[in-house]
C-alpha cells in the first residue's frame, strides 16, 4: 500500500503569522499557488492561508495588505502523516472538502500532498477522482 510520502510535495513555500497578506498574495503569485502553509519557528504548522481566505476574509472583509496572515488564516486544519496511506488521505480530503492536505511529523510541517500529486503520480488517478467528486458533491 503506498503512502503520503511517496507522492507528497516535499518542496513546501511557506508564511509566518506575522507575515502580511500582500506578501502571501505575492508568494502565490510567483509560486503558482493557492495555498500556503502557516508556520511558527521555522516548520512548526499552525494553520494554512488559501487564495480563498484572501478573498473572503480579506479582500471583502476590507483588510489592507498589510493586515497580518494570522487575520485571515484557516486555523484547526487535519493533516496526515507521511505514512497515512493514499486512499484515506484522499477521503480526509474529500471529508473536509479540500484539495490539499498539509503533511507533519508531529507539528512539524514535512510536505503537502494534493490531488494533483495523486492523480499525477504513481497511478493514484482513482483516488484523485473519487475525492474530487465527493468534494464536488458535496459542496452543490
Amino acid at each position: 500500500m503506498r503512502k503520503v510520502k511517496d507522492i507528497m510535495t516535499d518542496q513546501v513555500v511557506t508564511v509566518s503569522p506575522k507575515d502580511n497578506i500582500y506578501e502571501v498574495a505575492v508568494k502565490m503569485k510567483n509560486n503558482d499557488t493557492g495555498f500556503i502553509p502557516v508556520v511558527e519557528n521555522g516548520d512548526r504548522l499552525i494553520g494554512v492561508i488559501t487564495d480563498r481566505d484572501l478573498v473572503i476574509r480579506a479582500i471583502a472583509d476590507k483588510h489592507p495588505g498589510s493586515t497580518a496572515v494570522e487575520t485571515v488564516m484557516t486555523r484547526g486544519i487535519r493533516c496526515a502523516s507521511p505514512d497515512t496511506p493514499v486512499d484515506e488521505a484522499a477521503d480526509m480530503m474529500a471529508e473536509q472538502q479540500i484539495r490539499r492536505l498539509p503533511v507533519t511529523e508531529g507539528d512539524r510541517l514535512i510536505g503537502i500532498v494534493s490531488l494533483g500529486d495523486m492523480a499525477v503520480r504513481n497511478n493514484f488517478a482513482d483516488e484523485a477522482g473519487d475525492a474530487l467528486s465527493d468534494i464536488s458533491h458535496q459542496v452543490h
